[in-house]
Parts: structure tokens; C-alpha cells; sequence
């Protein structure tokens, strides 16, 4: 393995915990109007209709729009599959779309990517929106040199274009740059793509009782270790592996 010139990281799930930070925000507009419904229950519900409306864009059914716009959709349609639409107002909707905004880090994302920036550029290649990464990155103290990802490919990973815009955007070839992800199918299409890959698994992205979905890709991106450019179990180790 050639060192990479930068790499490139997956954001929800792999850099943040998105299910935490989710459910901390629902259960307090749920709270607040006396709801009593486990808010991990309606975070799994809202980023269970990520990938559907997704494929809407990537698919051409539709034109390309922000995810902070998806959100908010699917927002109005966990709402209502809870019963809870006409609770909300459209201001209180907007705030509570900004739940996505507020995801905490890893434990040790923030070390490993302050570590891995002395070497390297760094940046998200993320899904979410050039203005939710940057308040993302605010919020949890995250070190970027650039943001990149979706909003200047104008598609959804895994197509070819979000993985080789990225690429374009620093001025790197694509085996000058490394993907970091917790999803072997993320890695797969940057490898794909002639990128370098690391795999950095996160188990307990579903939380700690849920057993199929993150369970099932930790268990499928370890046995398949030997196919990435690397594997790390933190990203702090991640970057004493590539910084030796």
C-alpha cells in the first residue's frame, strides 16, 4: 500500500453516533409535549427512511436535493406514522430537523483525526450537505481541511461521481486517496472507484441491543479485512497504523 495524500471519511455511523444524538433530541421535543415514546425507537424510524429517499435521486426519479431537505421530509413521515404530525409546528419542525446537526463524535474520532491531519488532508465524504457537515464539524470539534461529499457531486454515495468529485476537488487522483468507512458497501464503491480503503468499525452504531443491521456489516467488514487497504478498530489506531 502506497501512503495516501488524504483521506476521506464516512460521517454518520463511522464519525459520529448518529443514533444518540438523534434520540437525545427527540426525546426532548417529545418530552416537551408530553410524548411518551422511546426516542430510540423514532431515530431508528426517521434514518430508516434515509436510503429509500436516497435512492429516489440517485435512481433519476429525482433531481438532486440537499439531505437537510430529505430530513425534513422524512420527518413529516415519521411524524405521521407516529400519530404525531399535528403536534408539531412548522417552526418546531425545523428545529427538530436540526437534531442532525447535533450528533456527538465518537469517543475517538475527534484524537484520531486531529492525529491523522499532521500528515494528511482530511475531509468527510459524507451524504450530508456542505452546511450540515460544517455545523456538524462545530458541534463536535471536528478538525476538516475541506468539506466534501454529496453536495459537490450533486448525487448520493455509493455512485461513482460523489467518491471521484472528492477526489477532483483536492487535486488527487483517486489512489492518492483513502475512504475510511464503517460500511464494507461504502468501501466497496470507493475501491471501485480506484480509491484506497480503511475499514473502522462501529458495532454499537445501532446501539448495543440491536443485533441484525450494524451487527451484521462490523461482522461482514472484519471478515473481509484482508480485502481493504487497511482496518482499525478506532481511528486513533487507524492513524498510528498509517503514521509509522
Amino acid at each position: 500500500m502506497s501512503k495516501p495524500q488524504a483521506l476521506i471519511f464516512d460521517v454518520f455511523g463511522t464519525v459520529v453516533d448518529w443514533r444518540s444524538g438523534v434520540a437525545a433530541e427527540a426525546g426532548r421535543f417529545l418530552a416537551g409535549k408530553g410524548i411518551d415514546l422511546d426516542p430510540f425507537a423514532f431515530a431508528d424510524a426517521w434514518r430508516g427512511e434515509y436510503q429509500p429517499t436516497m435512492e429516489r435521486v440517485r435512481s433519476g426519479g429525482r433531481g438532486y436535493v440537499a439531505l437537510d431537505i430529505l430530513h425534513r421530509e422524512n420527518l413529516d413521515l415519521v411524524l405521521e406514522r407516529f400519530g404525531l404530525s399535528g403536534l408539531f409546528s412548522d417552526e418546531e419542525k425545523a428545529e427538530f430537523n436540526r437534531a442532525w446537526e447535533k450528533l456527538p463524535p465518537w469517543p475517538d474520532s475527534a484524537p484520531g483525526l486531529t492525529r491523522l491531519k499532521q500528515d494528511f488532508l482530511i475531509a468527510p465524504c459524507s451524504n450530508g450537505s456542505l452546511a450540515l457537515m460544517a455545523r456538524l464539524a462545530k458541534f463536535g470539534s471536528l478538525p476538516w481541511d475541506a468539506i466534501l461529499g454529496a453536495d459537490i457531486a450533486r448525487n448520493y454515495k455509493p455512485q461513482p461521481e460523489v467518491y471521484l468529485a472528492s477526489c477532483q476537488a483536492l487535486q488527487l487522483a483517486p489512489r492518492e486517496v483513502m475512504m475510511v468507512a464503517a460500511h464494507p458497501s461504502d468501501l466497496d464503491a470507493a475501491k471501485a472507484c480506484g480509491l484506497q480503503t480503511a475499514f473502522v468499525p462501529r458495532p454499537l452504531e445501532y446501539g448495543s441491543s440491536h443485533g441484525s443491521d450494524t451487527q451484521g456489516e462490523h461482522h461482514v467488514g472484519m471478515n473481509r479485512r484482508e480485502e481493504w487497504d487497511a482496518a482499525a478498530g478506532t481511528i486513533e489506531i487507524l492513524a498510528e497504523i498509517l503514521m509509522t
